[in-house]
């Protein structure tokens, strides 16, 4: 009885409310309770902050600047991941090869081709029923990587942090001011992109 009372009150929250799906089972928005009870628009949940879209920003210009245009694409704008049936991920920032893209084809359906690099700054996801926000990170990386993305950065605000999770490799945590590799040749260090584009009192 419990368990219908459950799925019935899943059933009920809108498809626009879901981030993620694992598996078959939803990943809300943080504060989607917030959103049905009338105490906040949809808008407001599934808005970046200001930091976190900074951050995208800047690195996202690094990466244009960087990336030979003729052999990567880098997708944004919460891109959707298909990586297992019922099974999709929202990715903040993702490198892919572009003759890969081709061979899967351009349309309207989440990309299935694993990313070469994925960067993630922070989430927009609830995480009440992970405890605690590493125990989602830890999960929806290993994802990533069983997906078959080569590596995963993940960058966090509040306590400034960058995790850096690689295949086959020891996954480590550094901070805000150090250098880390993206791809062959290209090095990011969060610090210094915000320094340099005037916000070094960030």
């Amino acid at each position: 009885m419990e368990a219908v009372k459950k799925e019935t009150k899943r059933n009920r929250v809108p498809k626009e409310l879901i981030y993620e799906m694992r598996r078959g089972r939803p990943i809300y928005y943080r504060d989607y309770d917030k959103v049905l009870a009338g105490e906040k628009s949809l808008e407001e949940v599934v808005g970046s902050s200001k930091i976190q879209w900074l951050i995208i920003t800047l690195i996202l210009k690094l990466l244009l600047k960087e990336l030979p245009s003729d052999g990567y694409e880098v997708a944004t704008n919460e891109a959707g991941f298909k990586f297992a049936p019922r099974s999709w991920r929202n990715l903040d920032i993702a490198i892919f090869k572009k003759e890969e893209l081709i061979k899967e084809g351009i349309d309207e359906k989440y990309v299935k081709t694993p990313p070469e690099v994925v960067i993630e700054v922070d989430t927009k996801a609830d995480l009440r029923k992970y405890g605690d926000f590493m125990h989602y990170l830890i999960e929806k990386t290993q994802d990533l990587l069983d997906a078959g993305v080569k590596k995963v950065i993940w960058i966090t605000t509040r306590d400034r942090k960058v995790i850096v999770a690689e295949k086959g490799k020891r996954w480590f945590i550094t901070d805000w001011d150090d250098t880390v590799d993206v791809m062959e040749g290209i090095k990011l260090n969060v610090l210094n992109i915000l320094k340099e584009a005037g916000y070094e009192g960030i």
